[in-house]
């Protein structure tokens, strides 16, 4: 394995590749790993900007659906831009979106490689080209930790579980793409510790996937077949692909995007199989879909008291959960819509084949319980001028109440505000909701949010928000009803496209069980976290960018006597000359007193692959990413270019202080943990 890995790092270093970091920001998605403390497999946003880049969106052409789906605009840039547009007619030079009000220059940067300006018309094609002069591409990735773990060793007694697979995981994805008016293609995915063409998986691999989507075909506005994701509302009720809560974006508070999206990502739980369609007549728009799932869940005397969502099947245990429980899932929406308002009426219904029992657990005395299920809502928006509001109303079948209410206003040309009001009874329950709420599913909870955006200077940007929330009702890990709050202060500095320097500073309170007392019934105490966080970004030459990190956190749970703190510093090089090899390195010091003082921070990794490790204890981490355009070879029967491109990663933790790493079946007896990874995509083009 090691003179393996030193060749493919030899031809490889030649040249390299980092993973360009994503527009959206990198908080957001800490943030939700801090939160889910689970790995997110959804890479549906990354192979969005891939496609844009690859055909960018007409702005002159583009519809308010085309603008929402673009994840860095928020409802009053794109509203903004329509008046603009309607008013003044097509744009003819790309330095007009500066006299878009709400368009700042950083946005527009990021927003420039996926967009042109074209003549304005529909670029829909008919429906035998788009079957035939499209994109092809291939990707396999294989991934591995090097250091074995206790699972993946032979047990001492037969009747001892452990991993059934190789401590290898695969992934490929093949798809077809015609300038995201078309789309098919398949996904397969191994999890380390999974076994491959056997026991479980005898069809060759333990999970697939399927999809075929079109949009744009006559009164077809969109059709999904196989695997796809369905996002309705402000996500109170049903919203399955990737979205984000607070983060320093302040002013993305606001769900959007259409309905229907293709799903082709590794997660094996928030998607929908079976059929969708979205039909437009004039104003009036009507998504219909249908699915059958297969579900992994824990059965206790043939009733369900959990459903899994993680995909995994390693061990005997898990495969006992597998596919335990159906579902068929039934909805839709219907919406009206004119140039400055809409509204819609969304409605979903589950049937399972068991029946759900509640833990009696007392905070859980709330939750599902039966063999059906279902929420109905209407959402609406309303834009005036220099004013977006926006919300949603929704109930569950026991009409127990969840209420959203937003709004996005210019108070100038150089400063935005947000506000968002929910209020969602204790017993509301929404089996796939995920709305802009401080619970990870919206129900028990109480709050008002403000974010304010400050634009002084080109050069100078200043953003906060503050959420004030309360829970009617006990939580997990939490023994009595109680209240909180979240605020955010950040300065941006960004004098040039080369140099960009960053601080900021949050705080949290919220309730929590105390750790110090072992009685039966442990108080609630209110457990305060903060972070500062400073970083700058500076381009040395054309082809070299430096970038460091410093990160301390302070956790304190009742008394002064636990207050615990951490603190974190990397620094990264990113080398990208204009040629086809680039290359990116980071190294990082982390010591965290506990698990209550981690910290995360985000990775760059393969392509459609990112990483957000977590840092507890003391040690060192580090990593490199390369990347080689192999070749471009002409296909002599079709006259078509395949580009081969291969990345390469490999990362390590180090614990200089440490025997054990990990725990249970992960756990292994060293002081390092290494991971490497191999990528290579075939295109068509």
């Amino acid at each position: 394995m090691k003179k393996l890995l030193s060749l493919v790092i030899v031809i490889l270093c030649h040249g390299a590749f980092a993973q360009e970091p994503p527009p959206v920001q990198e908080q957001q998605l800490e943030n939700q790993a801090e939160t889910t403390e689970m790995e997110n497999e959804d890479d549906s946003y990354w192979q969005q900007l891939e496609s844009l880049r690859r055909h960018p969106l007409d702005l002159n052409a583009a519809t308010q659906a085309d603008l929402e789906a673009l994840p860095l605009l928020n409802a009053l840039q794109i509203a903004n831009f329509l008046r603009y547009r309607s008013l003044l007619g097509r744009l003819v030079s790309i330095h007009e979106l500066q006299a878009i009000p709400g368009w700042d220059v950083h946005t527009i940067r990021q927003l420039l490689p996926l967009v042109i300006l074209g003549t304005g018309e529909d670029p829909a094609a008919p429906l035998g080209r788009r079957l035939v002069a499209g994109t092809h591409s291939l990707l396999l990735r294989a991934s591995q930790v090097l250091e074995k773990a206790k699972g993946f060793q032979p047990p001492l007694t037969p009747d001892k579980d452990h991993y059934q697979g190789s401590p290898v995981r695969v992934f490929s994805r093949y798809r077809y793409n015609y300038h995201n008016l078309l789309q098919y293609g398949i996904t397969a995915d191994k999890d380390a510790g999974e076994s491959l063409l056997s026991g479980s998986s005898k069809a060759g691999i333990d999970f697939y996937s399927f999809h075929f989507f079109a949009r744009k075909l006559g009164k077809i506005k969109a059709l999904a077949l196989g695997d796809f994701t369905v996002n309705m509302g402000q996500g109170l009720i049903h919203w399955q692909s990737l979205a984000f809560k607070k983060s320093a974006a302040v002013l993305q508070v606001k769900r959007q995007g259409p309905v229907l999206r293709p799903y082709s990502a590794a997660g094996e739980y928030y998607f929908h199989r079976g059929a969708g369609i979205t039909l437009q007549h004039k104003n009036w728009e009507t998504t219909l879909f249908a699915s059958f799932r297969k579900l992994d869940a824990n059965l206790v005397n043939d009733s369900i008291t959990s459903v899994l969502t993680s995909g995994y099947h390693r061990t005997l245990a898990e495969l006992n959960d597998r596919q335990n429980l159906e579902r068929i899932t039934t909805g839709g929406n219907i919406r009206y819509s004119r140039p400055r308002w809409q509204i819609g009426f969304n409605t979903v219904q589950y049937a399972f084949s068991k029946s759900f029992k509640r833990s009696g657990a007392p905070y859980d005395i709330f939750a599902v319980e039966g063999k059906h299920w279902g929420n109905h809502s209407v959402d609406y928006s309303f834009t005036h001028r220099n004013l977006h509001i926006y919300g949603e109303a929704a109930v569950d079948q026991q009409m127990n109440k969840a209420l959203l209410n937003g709004m996005l206003m210019s108070l100038d040309p150089k400063v935005d505000m947000a506000l968002v009001y929910r209020r969602m009874d204790k017993d509301y329950q929404a089996l796939q909701g995920n709305a802009f709420t401080e619970n990870y599913l919206p129900g028990n909870e109480q709050g008002l949010y403000g974010g304010l955006s400050l634009r002084p200077s080109p050069s100078w940007q200043l953003d906060a928000y503050a959420d004030c929330f309360r829970f009617p009702w006990l939580k997990y890990r939490v023994n009595a009803p109680g209240d909180g709050g979240e605020y955010l202060l950040q300065l941006l500095y960004k004098p040039n496209k080369g140099v960009e320097l960053s601080s900021r500073y949050r705080h949290e309170h919220k309730p929590a069980n105390s750790t110090d007392d072992e009685g039966p019934l442990k108080p609630v105490i209110k457990a305060t976290r903060q972070n500062w966080r400073t970083q700058v970004m500076f381009q040395a030459t054309p082809a070299i960018v430096l970038k460091s990190r410093v990160e301390l956190v302070w956790y304190q749970g009742g008394t002064a006597a636990n207050a615990e703190k951490g603190f974190a510093a990397f620094t990264e090089v990113f080398y990208v000359p204009k040629n086809s090899f680039s290359a990116n390195m980071r190294i990082q010091f982390f010591e965290t007193d506990s698990y209550n003082a981690r910290i995360y921070a985000y990775e760059q990794d393969v392509q459609y692959y990112f990483s957000i490790p977590q840092f507890i204890g003391k040690g060192l981490r580090y990593y490199i990413n390369c990347k080689q355009n192999l070749s471009s070879i002409l296909l002599r029967k079709r006259a078509r270019k395949v580009d081969c491109v291969v990345w390469l990663r490999l990362a390590q933790f180090l614990f200089p202080e440490k025997t054990l790493i990990g725990s249970g079946f992960d756990e292994m007896s060293t002081r390092k943990k290494t991971e490497f990874r191999l990528q290579l995509m075939l295109i068509t083009r």
